[in-house]
């Protein structure tokens, strides 16, 4: 039995429009900065709300994220054969990254699954679950498995070293103990450590109606035990720091033909595990070392930032495709491309060339340095 249930959401909340901030007195000049959560290509977000990710806490509304509930007695084999990771391995608690991939192992979808007693969650790109679900359904014939989606819920996501302390105001020492890559459920709050962009951070469930108020307890927990830097970052910021880790973002640095090993996505894939969509690919590229195309960093010279999508040169030949492009304060301009093999070598200097002119570059390894 297949069944699809939706319950369309009206509320959306963006977080730098809904913060409260609590009182500042019980902490000595608390940095609390407001960010817009505008996206782009060209992201450049504010060193404030960065510097809180590196030294305290950054809180933010994933609004582009979508959670699924999957029910019935077959969920677990089913996605088990779906998807590129171990779901019969995976023990009540514990979250993992998977992809659902095409039968030559191109990507058409990244998630993190939360494995439950009695269902699994996946929490996934809302862009990217349309093209997923439909392909997931054209594999269901007999099976009983179920997909709610579960527009309620909101995703907060609190990144740096802070992150722990502050989700103790969910579930105490209970939540703030919580290992990497687990989760559990503390008053109806589903709480998880989800290093998610490559660096300390906890993910929050919250039903939307209660995400303001919960961003007020977490920004007064944070000032009650010290945390002198918690700044609501937006979608820039986050986008700086899933570069510097060098993290793929599925229908932004892949196309798609892309496959996940040319994507660098290996912790997402069991390479033990037994048959499933696009095994086989995976296996004889990793067998033969086949790969002709794989994501580098590129560290970009001079003033003007490039726009992602343009071309990427080597001695006259197109080698890549400019596909994120940041300014990191930290870092400088940085970027990522699925190269072609002739580009890997560190220090290869590359020309970006768009319409407004040509940027040179050097390639580099992940993460950056």
């Amino acid at each position: 039995m297949s069944v699809l249930t939706g319950r369309p959401s009206r509320t959306t909340v963006s977080l730098s429009k809904h913060v409260s901030l609590p009182n500042h007195s019980q902490v000595e000049n608390p940095v609390i900065v407001l960010e817009s959560s505008g996206a782009g290509s060209r992201a450049s977000g504010g060193t404030k709300a960065y510097d809180a990710i590196a030294n305290g806490v950054g809180i933010a509304t994933l609004d582009d994220r979508l959670i699924v509930r999957i029910i019935g007695d077959d969920r677990i084999p089913f996605m088990h054969g779906m998807c590129s990771n171990d779901i019969k391995g995976l023990a009540t608690g514990a979250v993992a990254p998977a992809l659902i991939l095409t039968e030559h192992a191109r990507i058409i979808a990244d998630f993190f699954v939360y494995a439950e007693a009695d269902a699994l969650l996946i929490e996934i790109d809302r862009a990217l679950w349309p093209k997923a679900r439909a392909h997931l359904e054209k594999f269901l014939v007999a099976d009983d498995v179920e997909f709610e989606e579960l527009e309620n819920l909101g995703v907060i996501d609190l990144e740096g070293p802070a992150a722990a302390q502050m989700v103790a105001t969910v579930g105490g020492s209970a939540a703030e103990s919580l290992p990497p890559w687990r989760h559990a459920e503390f008053d109806g709050t589903r709480v998880a450590n989800l290093p998610r962009l490559g660096g300390p951070a906890f993910t929050l469930f919250v039903e939307r109606a209660r995400i303001a108020s919960m961003i007020d307890s977490l920004n007064a927990r944070g000032l009650s035990a010290g945390v002198r830097e918690i700044a609501p970052v937006g979608a820039e910021t986050l986008e700086i720091v899933r570069v510097e880790h060098g993290i793929a973002r599925v229908g932004v640095d892949t196309a798609e033909k892309t496959i996940a090993l040319e994507a660098r996505l290996d912790a997402a894939i069991s390479f033990s595990k037994g048959c499933y969509l696009g095994q086989e690919t995976i296996e004889r590229a990793t067998a033969r070392g086949g790969l002709k195309k794989k994501l580098f960093g590129l560290r970009i010279e001079g003033n003007r930032l490039p726009l992602a999508g343009c071309a990427i040169m080597l001695e006259g030949k197109e080698v890549g495709r400019l596909t994120s492009v940041v300014e990191s304060p930290r870092l400088g301009m940085i970027g990522l491309s699925i190269l072609h093999h002739s580009a890997w070598p560190p220090g290869t200097h590359v020309a970006i060339a768009d319409a407004a002119g040509e940027s040179v570059a050097s390639v580099c390894e992940l993460r950056f340095a």
